[in-house]
């Protein structure tokens, strides 16, 4: 079987990690019998075609190069929000990405197209499979219901393609159950990502007391302003890791920490390749996740197999991932002084968490494996073709 991927996030290089989930479950179907091609817009500096792990990845073109900006930055929604140019570019997304996957269907005799992420690559593959009569699936990942609720134009077009979707299908329970309610007509399957088990591991196990790390963007839905009050709230005195996720505004979260006087306490760091994080993954003590809606959580996913005990909202999708006292701990919503509790808690065990680690990395094994999340994928995709 022939699938082509459709995406607008996706590793432009091998160490890129946006969208390194998506090349994974790409490798992972060859040995399904599956063959993927995977189709994402240009970016600036790098060929419109290429090889990522064997994976043939074709980058098409949208707009003028100098208005190429709105995939891979994490900041498409914000630049188009009073842009007449960033909207422009976004039509010309939708439209040039429906193109060029109906020419890839024609040529390369594909006989399924996966759009992940409902906009705009969904809404792209909607029309390049109604013009060719293929099937569609459409995954949802985390920012999928933000992106349908903005406005009455946008539930349009979510309805729409997730009814022209042979098969669509979700990261979590969560993101399952928003969009079942928006489109009752729709019941999506839950099928997470995968999660390379090899490449984030607990190591010797060994690790450093107090140290605490978060991974996100800067903003008020990973939750960052709740969790630098719960720090200052704290009984420990711990290190706090932040890796800053792309699109951020520092300036917000930054200053808080000054006012707070958490200057010492603080790591400022840029989003790094996925093998330095699964480095720092074994360097800290916990993760903490506060997060709200989050469609998975899959930095929680990879802590848990890196051993972490996951501290997390109890919120959206990171319930998936966190079973509360087993695996970790979980704390209402924007709340700094039940996380600052939490935080306590799991510092003051003797051990850290680190059983509570060790629990989470089997759960997350069970549930997020590379060879279940393939063979699932495999089993949606022979479903979808054979379905009239």
């Amino acid at each position: 079987m022939k699938a082509l991927f459709v995406t607008h996030a996706f590793p432009r290089e091998a160490a890129d990690p946006v969208g390194s989930f998506v090349l994974r479950l790409a490798v992972l179907l060859r040995d399904e019998g599956i063959d993927v091609r995977v189709l994402a817009p240009h970016a600036p500096g790098f060929p419109a075609s290429d090889d990522l792990e064997g994976i043939r990845v074709d980058r098409f073109r949208y707009a003028p190069e100098r208005f190429e900006t709105l995939a891979y930055t994490g900041t498409m929604m914000t630049q188009v929000q009073g842009s007449s140019v960033a909207m422009a570019a976004l039509a010309g997304m939708v439209a040039a990405g429906a193109a060029a996957a109906a020419r890839i269907a024609r040529r390369e005799a594909i006989d399924l197209i996966h759009a992940h992420w409902w906009f705009p690559s969904g809404l792209s593959a909607a029309f390049a499979c109604g013009k060719r009569g293929l099937p569609q699936v459409t995954t949802l990942h985390g920012s999928d219901i933000r992106a349908a609720i903005v406005s009455p134009l946008a539930m349009s077009g979510f309805r729409f393609t997730l009814r022209s979707s042979r098969v669509v299908t979700a990261v979590s329970h969560w993101l399952a159950d928003e969009a079942h309610a928006l489109v009752p007509q729709v019941l999506p399957e839950v099928a997470p990502m995968p999660v390379d088990p090899a490449l984030f591991h607990p190591g010797d196990g060994t690790r450093p007391r107090d140290r605490l790390l978060f991974v996100g963007k800067l903003n008020d839905q990973k939750g960052i302003m709740p969790l630098l009050r719960a720090l200052s709230l704290m009984h420990h005195r711990p290190e706090l890791d932040i890796v800053i996720g792309p699109g951020s505004d520092e300036g917000p979260a930054r200053r808080l920490a000054s006012d707070l006087a958490l200057g010492s306490q603080i790591r400022w760091h840029a989003m790094m390749p996925q093998a330095r994080l699964a480095e720092l993954y074994r360097e800290v003590t916990a993760l903490v996740a506060p997060m709200i809606g989050e469609g998975l959580g899959l930095i929680a996913v990879e802590a848990a197999l890196s051993g972490l005990p996951v501290v997390a909202a109890n919120s959206g999708g990171l319930r998936d991932v966190v079973e509360d006292g087993v695996t970790g701990l979980f704390v209402p919503p924007a709340d700094p002084a039940a996380l600052s509790l939490a935080l306590d808690a799991v510092l003051s065990r003797p051990d850290q968490g680190a059983s509570l680690g060790a629990a989470g990395r089997e759960r997350a094994l069970a549930i997020f494996s590379p060879g279940a999340v393939a063979r699932r994928y495999a089993d949606v995709y022979r479903r979808a073709v054979a379905a009239v």
